[in-house]
């Protein structure tokens, strides 16, 4: 059975193979709107579907000397296994000064060498939350662009712009706002099918 997303389900409504997504999340605070909304995700996720919010804080700053004759760092290797074997890849991008955050521009980084580019043909959901209005539209048209230079195909729409961030978030980093989780689920659903478009 086909649904209106385009995803193939089992009879009973499950989809009949394993999807799994990367997250990161581009904020290394605690208490980061931007990782709670990868939490709010994983709860927002179809069955069959699981999301992993990978750990970007050990990694060091990209440098070419130490990917000497093709090594990487520990941290770096992790990560990029796991985008390899992710269906998809998910991030949460803060806004930082008009564009992502040094964090997550680092681990694209690692992510961005040869051999085996894991983000090569990926699909890639993008969404953030900020305190502001503006729910870090300049940060995600700047890593739209970055996504270019790794080869991964970015989501369309729907779009994910959580503004006034501390409003739609409760004491321990919870989603509460409903609008705000519609969005949330229907940018999975939509990323679903677009991995799957891709890989078909």
């Amino acid at each position: 059975m086909i649904s209106a997303a385009g995803i193939q389900h089992s009879e009973t409504g499950n989809i009949m193979s394993a999807f799994k997504i990367l997250a990161m999340s581009g904020s290394l605070r605690k208490k980061s709107f931007n990782t709670a909304s990868l939490r709010a995700a994983q709860e927002l996720a179809p069955a069959g579907v699981t999301i992993e919010i990978a750990e970007i804080g050990d990694l060091p700053l990209y440098n070419e000397d130490l990917r000497h004759e093709g090594s990487f760092p520990a941290p770096a290797l992790r990560l990029r296994d796991q985008v390899m074997h992710a269906d998809a890849v998910l991030l949460a991008c803060p806004e930082y000064n008009y564009g992502v955050t040094a964090a997550l521009k680092n681990a694209l980084d690692w992510c961005s060498r040869p051999p085996n580019q894991p983000f090569a043909w990926k699909a890639v959901g993008i969404f953030g939350a900020s305190g502001g209005a503006g729910g870090t539209s300049r940060g995600q048209a700047h890593l739209r662009n970055i996504l270019l230079g790794l080869d991964a195909y970015a989501l369309n729409q729907p779009q994910v712009m959580i503004g006034a961030a501390h409003t739609k978030f409760d004491a321990e980093g919870k989603l509460h706002d409903q609008a705000s989780r519609d969005f949330i689920k229907q940018h999975i659903e939509a990323l679903m099918k677009l991995a799957h478009k891709l890989k078909s």
